[in-house]
């Protein structure tokens, strides 16, 4: 008989804390992630560690900040063989791979702690951290796709070290495989990890991207739970912008109904797993590896989708909820600062492995008591969470927020207390000077602590537009640059 509980970690891909029914935004769709957050517990306030995909997803792994693990952009190669897979219909979309990279090669990842342990660990969707054909150490089953993202309808599957394009709906595909692995994980003697990582709700958002049926569903929506404004005049064209009033309909709807697509899937897991008979077993977690901006400040994407790199809560504040039978119709909501940092520790506390390695630039601490139904602690309250792109740095707790882009700015200080939506820049207050002094040394102090030299995010020129390869010494080519738009005609 088993004596430790499964786990079910779903991950989301560019959706912002703002965009779930629970969290308050009444027109968005997503009645079995709102029924989880009504039996479990949901987190006001949890943060990804850099808001962009892969040193997010690096950082959930590891417990490591980007400077830490060495990850500090999205991976734009290094996921597949060029020379082996590149051929007919893929040719183009595997054109700028080169060879399969192990970014993490040499840390420890919970999922192989967990395997060590006894678990036997499969992915379903998503990976982006490298090496997309040969399993992650720790996995045993693996499904995922080429790169870090792919046609919705047209996606590129990896699995049992084969490629094939398959017509299908990506988010239904994860979906099915996810239940299919259960299947076969369920009713054994040893523990599962089940990673399932949809592409949802990334980009892209126009109306051949998503079946109709979820579009048709937001044909009448106001879209009043997003900002109409202006577009960012730092906005790259790192993601599709609403531009228009007709683009930022299309982009909404697409970007809603990817997510109440996902939250569909999610229902048919979670009711896969009940019929068998290992919810009573099992943890679930629900989050995603960065927020997004939907027009929000005036932008359109994430952390690069303006350069220099935003911080805005939008970007960096991701939905979070749990499940466990500890928690079981409680509906409880967490008040404190959590960081994605935290996972690696969590769930091996929670999974009552009694000691396990730690990487030695890693700055996570355990919530695994708030999963076990034990109170809050009130030092969550007080604490510091940090972020980084590349060499933008930012520092919060609960009331200011302060962002430090080196070497010479500009910096920015708010008090979200009183000003919730970021408008108002007080780091050259006087009245503030103190405040500014205090969250620098933090900031400071925090990334002495978790920074690897070789991997520091202040060495390398970081713009939001990906990087190549391992930070081994090598720096020239390893990111690309950014290049502006041309000027319309």
């Amino acid at each position: 008989m088993k004596q430790k509980p499964n786990i079910l970690f779903i991950l989301a891909d560019d959706q912002g804390a703002w965009s779930l029914g629970s969290a308050g935004n009444n027109e968005i769709i997503t009645p079995n992630l709102d029924k989880l957050a009504q039996n479990g517990l949901r987190f006001e306030n949890f943060f990804c560690a850099s808001p962009v995909c892969s040193p997010a997803r690096a950082s959930i792994a590891t417990a490591m900040m980007p400077s830490g693990h060495g990850v500090l952009d999205w991976l734009c190669s290094g996921g597949m063989d060029r020379e082996k897979f590149a051929v007919g219909e893929l040719a183009e979309r595997y054109a700028e791979e080169d060879k399969p990279i192990r970014f993490l090669e040499g840390m420890h990842t919970y999922p192989e702690v967990l395997a060590k342990e006894g678990y036997t660990c499969a992915l379903s969707g998503k990976w982006h951290l490298g090496d997309h054909i040969q399993p992650a150490p720790g996995f045993t089953n693996w499904y995922t796709i080429g790169q870090g993202g792919c046609p919705y309808f047209s996606p590129d599957i990896v699995h049992d070290g084969k490629v094939e394009i398959r017509h299908e709906y990506i988010t239904d595909l994860i979906t099915q495989n996810a239940i299919e692995q259960l299947d076969e994980l369920s009713g054994k003697d040893k523990p599962f990890y089940l990673s399932v990582h949809y592409t949802a709700p990334h980009s892209p958002w126009d109306k051949g991207s998503h079946p109709q049926k979820y579009l048709d569903l937001y044909k009448d929506c106001a879209f009043q739970s997003t900002p109409e404004l202006h577009v960012h005049p730092n906005q790259t064209t790192a993601s599709q912008i609403g531009d228009t009033p007709e683009h930022r309909r299309e982009f909404l709807t697409g970007y809603y109904a990817a997510i109440t697509a996902m939250d569909e899937g999610i229902g048919q897991i979670l009711n896969k797993l009940e019929e068998l008979g290992e919810r009573e077993n099992t943890l679930i977690v629900f989050t995603a590896d960065n927020g997004v901006c939907m027009g929000h400040h005036g932008v359109w994407g994430k952390g690069n989708a303006t350069l220099p790199q935003n911080m805005y809560e939008e970007s960096v504040k991701v939905p979070a909820i749990v499940w466990t039978p500890e928690l079981n119709g409680q509906g409880k909501v967490a008040q404190g600062l959590y960081s994605h940092c935290d996972w690696y520790n969590t769930l091996l506390d929670y999974a009552g492995v009694k000691e396990y390695p730690e990487n030695s630039h890693a700055c996570g601490k355990s919530f695994a008591q708030l999963l076990k139904g034990q109170p809050e602690q009130n030092d969550r309250q007080q604490v510091f969470v940090f972020e980084e792109y590349g060499s933008v740095r930012m520092v919060r707790n609960k009331q200011m927020k302060y962002i430090h882009r080196y070497p010479s700015g500009p910096n920015e200080l708010y008090d979200l207390e009183k000003d919730p939506q970021e408008t108002y820049n007080l780091v050259h207050q006087a009245e503030y000077r103190s405040v500014v002094q205090e969250m620098q040394k933090m900031l400071f102090e925090q990334f002495e602590k978790c920074t690897d030299g070789a991997h520091n995010g202040l060495l390398y020129p970081v713009e939001g537009r990906g990087q190549r390869r391992k930070l081994d010494g090598i720096v020239q080519g390893a990111f690309l640059p950014y290049v502006p738009p041309a000027p319309k005609e």
